[in-house]
Order: structure tokens, then sequence, then C-alpha cells
């Protein structure tokens, strides 16, 4: 009997760690998805710069773009949160069609290797944003069933494990791109 009892408070203490663990592990994945996101958005706010100089030779008297995008630029550099960087990616993105569209009303700039080469690594650079977003929202969601879900919320709750926050498009990304020549 004592043996039976030791062997199911041994399961229980073995299933008690194995969630707490599981959890935990979760949390640092989110980080480590957060990271990569990260990391693709610095890479995006330095081909930005080289981007925007290209451009300014040509269309100078734009001066309102360049300045649109540099602000996007620096409010997404200083973004702390998912949140934040969520916002000031949108506002980045909406600056960059404005500079694109500029772009579009120079063909010799079009035609321009330098500028060609910076538009195929910006593209590449947003599928890798969009990559690292949905491994993120991916782990998030992994993370948050299990901190719902019985028994492991009991020890979430016990713990303190709290759900985290999905990396959202904001409403103005869901609109259809208008472009207007």
């Amino acid at each position: 009997m004592e043996l039976v009892l030791i062997a199911v408070i041994g399961l229980v203490i073995f299933g008690f760690i194995s969630v707490y663990n599981s959890l935990a592990s979760l949390k640092i994945k989110i980080k480590e998805a957060w990271s990569q996101i990260d990391v693709q958005l610095k890479r995006r706010i330095d081909l930005i710069p080289n981007l925007v100089e290209t451009v300014k030779g040509y269309a100078s008297h734009e001066k309102e773009v360049f300045e649109k995008v540099t602000q996007a630029r620096a409010a997404l550099m200083s973004a702390g949160d998912a949140k934040t960087a969520g916002e000031a990616d949108v506002q980045l993105t909406s600056a960059l069609k404005s500079l694109f569209a500029v772009a579009e009303a120079y063909p010799e700039l079009k035609a321009q290797e330098g500028f060609i080469n910076l538009q195929k690594e910006l593209s590449d650079t947003e599928d890798k944003v969009a990559y690292s977003r949905q491994f993120f929202n991916s782990v998030v969601r992994q993370y948050n069933e299990k901190i719902v879900v019985f028994p492991s919320n009991l020890i979430a709750q016990l713990f303190g494990f709290k759900q985290e926050a999905f990396f959202e498009a904001e409403e103005a990304d869901k609109e259809p791109v208008k472009v207007d020549f």
C-alpha cells in the first residue's frame, strides 16, 4: 500500500515538474521567436538608409516622404515590445509604400542596379519578417493553449504564467493598397 502511495506521489510530482518545464520552455521559445522578429526588423532598418539615399539622388524635392521614412524607422528602432514594434512597423510599411511610389515616377531610378538590389534585399527581408511573425504567433498560441488547458492551467496560475499577446496586423494593413499615379 505504501509503495503504491509513493508511486502515485512520485507520478504527481513528475507530472507537476513536466508541466512546469514545458511552460518555462515555451516562454523561452517566445523570447527566441521575438528575437528573430527583432533581428529581421533591424535588418530592414539597416537597409532603409541606403534605399532612401538612392532615391534622394533622383527625387530630392520629395523631402516629406524621406522625413516620414526616417521618423518611422526611428520609431521602430526604439520600440520596446511587440505591440509598440507592431505599431511602428505599420508606420514604416506605409512610409516605404510612399517611397516606392516616388520611385515609380523615375524610370531611370527603377532601372538602376543599386536600387533594384536594394528592393530585392528589402523584399527578402519582408519575407523573413513575415515568417518570423508567423513563427512567433505559433509559439504564443502553443503557450497560451497550455496556460488555459487543464491541468497545466493550475500550475500556470500557481507560478504566475500569463498569456502573451500575438503579433497582430493593424487594421490599416488589412485594407487594400491604393496605388495612385
